[in-house]
C-alpha cells in the first residue's frame, strides 16, 4: 500500500484549526502593540498588517465558510493565560513578555472569524497548542484524523502545531495563504522548512477540493 500525505480531506474525519487569530496580535489596537507609537508600528509591521487585511484574513474567512458548509469541525486556539497575572504561562512566554490575561479582549478571536456558539476554542500559553491544551484528546474524541491548519505566525506557533500534529499521527494540511508571518521571507522560509511534514495547499485549491465532494 502506498503511503502519502497528499490526500483530500474527508469531512467526517477532518477539522480546521485557526491558530492565534486574535485581537492581541492581529489588530493594531492589540496588546502586542499597545506601548508602541503608531508610526513605529507602521515602520515595523506595516507589511504584515497589509498582508493580513488584503490576503490572509479574507482567505481565512473563505476557508471557515467552506469548512462549515462541508460539515468539517472548526476549532480555534488563542494565546490567553488561565490567570489574570499570567503566572501559569510558560517560562518562554514569561521571558518574551507575552501575557494575555484570562477573559481579556486581547484573548478573543477577531470578529472577522468569530467562532459560532458550539465551536471549540482553546486558550494556550505555549507555542504549540498540543503542549498547553488537551487538543489531542479532543480531536481524538471527535474522530479527527486529518487536520487543516491556518493562522499566525507561520514560522512560530503554526509551525510548532504542524510538527506536533504530525508526530501525534494526524495527516496535516497547511493552508499556505491562510497563514502569515511578519515578513514575506519568514513566511516563505517556514513553508519550505515544514513541507516535509504536511500537505501544503492554497485556500482556493482546498475550497475546490471541498466543492468536488459528493453531496
Amino acid at each position: 500500500m502506498t503511503m502519502t500525505r497528499d490526500l483530500p480531506l474527508v469531512p467526517s474525519q477532518a477539522a480546521l484549526l485557526f491558530i492565534d487569530v486574535q485581537n492581541y496580535n492581529v489588530t493594531r489596537k492589540g496588546g502586542e502593540y499597545a506601548d508602541m507609537d503608531p508610526a513605529e508600528v507602521e515602520a515595523k509591521y506595516g507589511w504584515h498588517f497589509r498582508e493580513l487585511e488584503s490576503r490572509t484574513l479574507p482567505n481565512m474567512q473563505a476557508l471557515q465558510k467552506g469548512c462549515r458548509a462541508a460539515g468539517i469541525e472548526v476549532l480555534y486556539t488563542t494565546i490567553e493565560s488561565l490567570t489574570k497575572d499570567g503566572r501559569d504561562r510558560s517560562l518562554d512566554y514569561k521571558i518574551t513578555g507575552f501575557n494575555v490575561p484570562k477573559g481579556s479582549w486581547d484573548g478573543q478571536v477577531i470578529e472577522g472569524i468569530k467562532p459560532l456558539e458550539d465551536e471549540i476554542w482553546l486558550p494556550k500559553t505555549s507555542s504549540s497548542v498540543f503542549v498547553s491544551t488537551h487538543i489531542d484528546y479532543i480531536l481524538r474524541n471527535l474522530g479527527v484524523r486529518q487536520l487543516a491548519i491556518a493562522g499566525l505566525l507561520t514560522d512560530q506557533c503554526v509551525e510548532s502545531a504542524v510538527r506536533d500534529a504530525c508526530d501525534l499521527g494526524y495527516l496535516v494540511t497547511q493552508v499556505t495563504d491562510a497563514c502569515a508571518s511578519l515578513t514575506p521571507e519568514r513566511h516563505d522560509n517556514s513553508l519550505q522548512a515544514i513541507k516535509g511534514y504536511c500537505r501544503q495547499i492554497t485556500t482556493a485549491a482546498l475550497l475546490q477540493e471541498l466543492a468536488s465532494l459528493p453531496a
